[in-house]
């Protein structure tokens, strides 16, 4: 019965797991095909995140269309009603800005909030097929002796140990639960995306947490960079945030990221960090 399909709420698709499927999702993290694949993959019937401001080549939603594929209804809500990063907030004030043609079928449309959203998505077909695992893509950028190591993610949640003393540009939005990772990993210097900033600045939290551990951290602007790359992140983006100890280092408003993250290397060579 419709009734009895759960909501299962997280901030971040990534720590869904086998109490996942079947349920609808909802979820703080974004909607682009990167975090999509993964609610995917966790066999759920259907999905509500976060647009992410949409952003560079609608990044932030791309994962919509990428889920129809598959006959998954999926639907964002938008970034100016609920907070990145965490799923209650996008369940509790979240407002659909869109919904993907299987969502649309179930009744689901943009102005509609979350809650309603997510009720009707209970009686959502489950998905006709699922998706092969998606790439996480990570790699180095540069590398030079005496420089510090340019690195590039797709999910911050894919940084390791060795990567503390590297300059890593993610391609994750720049909410709580991002900055969480990153301090458990222990990124001296990280380059988030914005997510459009949002409500309660929201895509930009990560660089305050971090401060208080005296690590620098900047974000870029969500209309420069696709969510979800890092590759983007590094290559196309603009900074728009940035923390105390990243302004320590050179970083500031406007400035190229690959710009920053080339001076920031060099700066390590001169014992500058």
């Amino acid at each position: 019965m419709v009734s009895e399909v759960p909501v299962r709420v997280v901030s971040s698709a990534t720590t869904l797991g086998k109490d996942a499927v079947g349920c609808v999702v909802v979820s703080g993290s974004h909607a682009g095909v990167v975090a999509t694949a993964v609610t995917a993959r966790t066999g759920a019937r259907a999905a509500i995140h976060h647009d992410a401001g949409f952003g560079r080549d609608h990044a932030g939603v791309r994962g919509l269309d990428w889920a129809d594929r598959f006959g998954m209804a999926v639907a964002a809500v938008s970034y100016e009603t609920a907070r990145i990063g965490d799923g209650e907030d996008v369940l509790r004030r979240g407002v659909i800005s869109l919904a993907n043609r299987s969502a649309t079928a179930c009744g689901v449309c943009a102005g509609m909030s979350c809650s309603e959203a997510a009720g009707l998505l209970r009686g959502a077909p489950l998905p006709h097929s699922a998706p092969d695992p998606f790439p996480m893509l990570r790699a180095t950028y540069d590398e030079a002796p005496g420089r510090r190591r340019i690195l590039w993610l797709d999910s911050v949640t894919h940084s390791r140990a060795e990567d503390a003393s590297a300059i890593v540009a993610v391609g994750s939005h720049g909410g709580m639960t991002s900055g969480e990772h990153a301090l458990q990993a222990g990124l001296q210097l990280v380059i988030f995306n914005d997510a459009g900033i949002g409500i309660d600045d929201a895509g930009v939290a990560a660089l305050k947490l971090l401060e208080r551990s005296g690590l620098a951290a900047l974000a870029v602007s969500a209309q420069s960079a696709r969510i979800g790359e890092g590759l983007s992140t590094l290559r196309d983006g603009i900074v728009s945030r940035v923390n105390a100890p990243a302004r320590k280092l050179g970083a500031d408003v406007g400035v190229a990221a690959l710009e920053f993250a080339r001076s920031a290397a060099r700066q390590a060579g001169r014992g500058e960090t």
